[in-house]
């Protein structure tokens, strides 16, 4: 059995993530949201980059993209400069994700962006951070704190960087009209492929 401490930490993180996300709408602005999802919806392709548990995330907003035919992909940061920004092009969208909006390596993928005509998205709970003023859209993060005692480890911030993505899908669906029938040609596979379908029929 664990201890009644290690117990009490995993029911905290809990409440600590539940008051985060009910917090997180406080932080909304209409305006700044409205401009990103107009520009993700009208996008050819879309990029997203971070580093470290926010790549993961941005990795899993490329797929979601997808889910609702927008084309996207997860850039890694590291690969970025060495060619893999040849998949933006004028008029497209590229988001990056940086709680404290100073990660070095996403600043030299602003440059590549401006120079390209490509749009930039930027969650961040710094709005005076470098890569936040070098946006055309800013989505403001709030973290109350992280689950862990230490306050240091991504898990908090991770799910409140998630729920922005999942509120920015939610209104593409609006948005764009995306229909069930369009999701399950896509996604035959999967008990949900399978619910889908059979719907369709």
């Amino acid at each position: 059995m664990i201890t009644k401490e290690a117990l009490q930490a995993a029911r905290a993180a809990y409440d600590i993530e539940a008051a985060c996300i009910n917090e997180m709408k406080d932080y909304i602005d209409d305006e700044q949201f409205s401009k990103a999802v107009e520009l993700l919806c009208a996008a050819p392709r879309i990029g997203a980059a971070g580093c470290g548990h926010s790549g993961i995330i941005c990795q899993h907003f490329a797929h979601l993209m997808c889910c609702i035919e927008q084309p996207a992909r997860f850039i890694s940061p590291a690969e970025a400069v060495h060619g893999a920004t040849g998949f933006l092009q004028k008029g497209d969208v590229m988001v990056f994700a940086s709680r404290g909006g100073k990660t070095k390596e996403l600043l030299p993928i602003v440059d590549i962006c401006k120079a390209k005509g490509v749009s930039i998205i930027t969650i961040t709970e710094n709005l005076e951070s470098p890569l936040a003023l070098s946006a055309d859209v800013v989505l403001k993060q709030h973290v109350n704190r992280e689950t862990d005692k230490w306050n240091a480890q991504g898990t908090t911030s991770t799910t409140a960087l998630c729920m922005i993505f999942h509120a920015l899908q939610a209104a593409m669906v609006e948005q764009t009209g995306y229909q069930a029938e369009q999701f399950a040609l896509i996604h035959p596979g999967g008990a949900v492929g399978e619910r889908l379908n059979n719907k369709a029929l």
